[in-house]
């Protein structure tokens, strides 16, 4: 289809008429589509976080408004608040956003809300006022200093997180209340806090005990049914809404008006099912694996699981109640210390790899060293492209390398 052509008149002056041409394209827009930085932000996250495609598509926009400057101005680049069930992942993808755009999951500044219960514990946050003991040895803990430790020259982000925020007393969140609203926060020195550049996340079990009898009636003809598919990890249809209904009306029950029309979106957090978990497991093995590769550059040794033996660990970590946490308890519980014994009895070196089988007679994990002396080349084929190898491990794999081909070429001279 051709582009339509007109001549409009644009304006007059004294002098007389002024007219322009104006192709008139008519080309359809995608405002669904993101920019390079926030596709690769939602990448990111999406293979850190699992099964909690709202919050991830919130702060992708959120980000996304702040890089082409259409957020309001003199206020926090997003103000969010996570509601969910426990072990459903409202603190892992605050320290997921900020590995994915600082590479560091602890640049978050995380304030726990359970330690500010008392309102005269606000001066931990923002220092005590002249004339009060201890006034000089008070260093507050959001100030401006604490607040952009973490900035570099290319990315100048905040991320900043009340965990837990429904233990906190009225006088933090009435303190909160000129930060949601203005990024601005006065210290007791008289001392302004800037706020425009960062991200506030709040997190809260508010709304728990209503999700867990929605998803496990004790009561009714469906009851035991609905046990049973909770225990499994399935999730029945129509859930994820009445949860969301059920979490935002325990929010509004529990804080003022004037602080729930501050948040820029409260997202509440889906119950992980059976497909979730088997995800997350991978991403947990994978960082088990990373955590070996960190520790120490010639201990350093590689694992793999069979699908039986990662059923198994499902089968013991599968909790929808207690989420992702009762997984990661029984992989610490099943696999990491049977391998710690195994690296403390040296029957574990570096270069080895380990393969890990399920044994169903005695229902445990079965550990075979199916090979040694591994280079680290060969150590990566092995494990996910998520891990990564640390520097110093690939030197002295690389240096232990060229020793060996000096060794081969001296013997045969000889």
């Amino acid at each position: 289809m051709r582009p339509l052509r007109s001549t409009r008149k644009v304006g007059s002056s004294a002098g007389g008429s002024m007219t322009s041409s104006m192709v008139r394209l008519n080309i359809p827009l995608d405002p669904a589509k993101t920019g390079r930085e926030a596709a690769s932000l939602e990448n990111g996250l999406r293979r850190m976080i699992v099964g909690q495609d709202e919050a991830i598509e919130q702060i992708v926009n959120i980000y996304q408004m702040h890089l082409t400057g259409m957020n309001a101005p003199g206020r926090p680049i997003g103000n969010f608040l996570f509601l969910g069930p426990t072990g459903s992942g409202k603190t892992r993808i605050v320290e997921a956003t900020a590995e994915a755009l600082l590479r560091n999951p602890r640049s978050v500044i995380k304030i726990d809300c359970a330690e500010f219960q008392h309102s005269h514990e606000i001066a931990k946050l923002i220092g005590s006022p002249p004339g009060y003991l201890g006034h000089r040895e008070t260093h507050p803990l959001l100030s401006q200093e604490v607040l952009n430790q973490h900035h570099t020259e290319t990315m100048k982000l905040s991320f900043v997180l009340f965990d837990e925020i429904e233990k906190a007393s009225d006088a933090l969140w009435n303190l909160l209340l000129g930060i949601l609203d203005k990024a601005t926060l006065t210290l007791g020195d008289n001392r302004k806090v800037d706020f425009s550049r960062a991200l506030i996340f709040m997190t809260s079990n508010l709304g728990a005990s209503e999700m867990s009898n929605l998803m496990s009636p004790k009561l009714g003809f469906g009851a035991g049914a609905a046990r049973d598919r909770m225990n499994s990890g399935v999730v029945e249809a129509g859930m994820h809404e009445k949860l969301a209904r059920s979490g935002a009306e325990a929010a509004r029950r529990k804080f003022t008006p004037e602080f729930v029309n501050r948040l820029d979106k409260i997202v509440t957090f889906q119950p992980l099912g059976s497909d979730q978990l088997r995800k997350i497991l991978d991403i947990e093995l994978n960082m088990v694996q990373q955590r070996i590769f960190n520790s120490s550059s010639d201990r350093a040794f590689v694992f793999t699981l069979s699908d039986q033996s990662k059923d198994f660990l499902l089968e013991k970590g599968t909790d929808i109640k207690y989420g992702a946490r009762h997984l990661k308890r029984a992989i610490e519980r099943l696999l990491v210390q049977p391998m710690s014994n195994l690296i403390a009895t040296e029957q574990v070196r570096g270069g080895d790899w380990i393969r890990v089988d399920f044994d169903g007679e005695n229902k445990c994990l079965l550990f075979a060293k199916e090979a040694e002396g591994l280079p680290v080349q060969e150590m990566v084929r092995l494990v996910d492209t998520s891990v990564t190898m640390p520097a110093m491990a690939a030197a002295n794999s690389a240096s232990a390398e060229a020793a060996k081909i000096q060794t081969a070429r001296s013997s045969k001279r000889s």
